[in-house]
């Protein structure tokens, strides 16, 4: 889900999707299953002028401003903050959502062909079972803690969910491919990048990050829960883990080793249960389906 304050409700859980987050309810029944050759996938795009505008648009006053319109109660027992090893293939996804309502989630950089790419959640890409209803001014700003930008920001290029996300809130995981900067870096080749796996079972015991809306933190800072995923209804995983809105989209990282600040993302943070999150927390099943999000995404 995302918290979010206006600019000018998506079924969902952390972030804002973090306000979405904490609210969503158990999401539809699952498509039926898709290749990733065959899996449909919705690719929207942003046009140069777009990102230029998305840039200009997230101020670092107006991030803190964010930060400071959601407060979703008490950072859980469960969520800790992170002390160790800077983690810059993690960071804020800022966006303006379908409402006009400034939010934001949390994505990672993975392993690419274009070394471009991101995962984060659907709903921190579009409003769900609304095929028109797609976000603007997104920007991701790797390795953000506490208003700082150590690695810039990148504004996003394109993204790709699932039709079956569009259209039914179902299947709640999103790529993203972002702009090289003018004068810069690949994302991957300046922040490093995260491994990805599809099709790993339930039952290894992972590590999940995001930035959410509770307080002290407000976003500010990269929170983290650690436990043993188990296999849940509707083809999502769940752990234990308190992670609030604003964490939306946020890695599940399998062997993750705390002295390189790497693992393998094997799902991202989706939806939690209770206002603000609450334990468990659920992820959607990295299948074939997941990866043909991914897949187009490394082709974009």
């Amino acid at each position: 889900m995302s918290p979010s304050s206006s600019r000018s409700a998506r079924r969902t859980i952390f972030g804002l999707a973090t306000v979405l987050l904490a609210l969503a309810g158990p999401l539809a029944a699952p498509a039926p299953p898709a290749t990733a050759a065959t899996a449909p996938v919705n690719t929207v795009t942003y046009s140069a002028a777009d990102r230029t505008e998305a840039l200009s648009y997230w101020t670092p006053a107006r991030m803190k401003q964010v930060s400071r319109a959601v407060d979703l109660g008490p950072t859980g027992p469960l969520s800790k903050p992170w002390t160790g090893k800077g983690i810059p293939s993690i960071g804020r996804l800022f966006f303006v959502d379908s409402s006009g309502r400034d939010t934001w989630c949390t994505a990672s950089a993975v392993t690419s062909g274009n070394r471009s790419v991101i995962m984060t959640a659907a709903h921190c890409a579009r409003l769900g079972s609304s095929p028109v209803n797609t976000y603007s001014d997104i920007v991701f700003v790797p390795g953000y803690a506490k208003g700082k930008q150590p690695y810039g920001r990148y504004a996003v290029k394109a993204t790709m969910t699932l039709r079956s996300w569009a259209e039914d809130t179902v299947d709640d995981v999103a790529a993203m491919v972002v702009a090289t900067p003018a004068h810069g870096k690949r994302l991957t080749d300046a922040v490093g990048a995260q491994n990805i796996a599809f099709g790993r079972a339930a039952g290894e015991r992972v590590t999940a990050f995001g930035y959410p809306a509770t307080t002290p933190q407000r976003g500010e800072e990269l929170l983290y829960c650690a436990g043993t995923s188990q296999l849940a209804p509707e083809n999502e995983h769940r752990i234990p883990c308190d992670l609030g809105g604003g964490a939306s989209g946020g890695p599940w990282l399998a062997g993750f080793d705390a002295a390189t600040g790497k693992g393998t993302v094997v799902s991202v943070n989706s939806h939690g249960e209770g206002h603000g999150g609450g334990s468990p927390m659920y992820g959607p099943s990295f299948d074939k389906t997941a990866q043909a999000v991914y897949d187009a995404a490394q082709r974009g």
